[in-house]
């Protein structure tokens, strides 16, 4: 958002702010969100390039093709261990698995 507009909505009363702020998220809570969605549009980009469907993600990794939808959506329920062995499983290194960290 640029400047001008920031001026405009703050002098009509409005807070402009991040979803950070918004929820009240500490430093390590926004941290661990942004490594989170960071893994996650890893875990989707590598399947559509490597051309697998939610499916055989999941049989790759001994899991049900939700988890595998719930995962690249960065759901709560999804552990970080669980989408580092979800690279892994599709044949990441560890420096890609790094990189995807952000």
């Amino acid at each position: 958002m640029d400047e001008a507009t920031k001026r405009k909505l703050a002098k009509a009363g409005w807070k402009v702010g991040d979803a950070s702020e918004f929820l009240g998220l500490s430093t390590e809570e926004d941290a661990y969100v942004e490594l989170k969605l960071s893994l996650s549009k890893a875990i989707s980009e590598r399947r559509r390039r490597l051309h697998l469907t939610q499916t055989q993600v999941a049989s790759r990794i001994g899991s049900g093709q939700s988890r595998v939808a719930k995962m690249e959506k960065a759901e709560d329920s999804i552990s970080l261990d669980f989408m580092v062995r979800s690279m892994f499983a599709m044949g990441a290194t560890r420096k890609e698995v790094v990189k995807a960290m952000g």
